[in-house]
């Protein structure tokens, strides 16, 4: 899959991180504090994430990447819940750390 669309450096390790299966790494650019929302429901960040790394969920496809490379949409392979659009869109601290993620089903 073509990462090259990518444009936030940090956004793009992490993904890569997501797509390798790499959760350590994956958790590694997030702060400890991070506010996380799925679908508009505020979830616990990391044992949301260590699910979706036991079901080895990634994209399949990154269809548009918008605000400076932190939101991204695609194609997504979410385990046992199928395959459909989602979008990820990450918020940065000053630090560069993502302190905040939102993800959803796009329509």
């Amino acid at each position: 899959m073509d990462l090259t669309k990518l444009t936030n450096e940090n956004v793009k390790k992490a993904i890569e991180a997501l797509q390798a299966n790499d959760k350590n790494a994956w958790f590694s650019y997030f702060a400890n504090d991070v506010a996380f929302t799925d679908d508009g429901r505020t979830l616990d960040f990391k044992p949301f994430f260590d699910n979706a790394f036991n079901h080895k969920e990634k994209f399949l496809t990154i269809d548009k990447v918008e605000n400076d490379g932190k939101n991204i949409t695609g194609n997504f392979f979410a385990g046992q819940w199928g395959t459909f659009k989602v979008f990820f869109n990450f918020h940065q601290n000053a630090d560069g750390k993502f302190n905040g993620l939102d993800i959803g089903q796009t329509k």
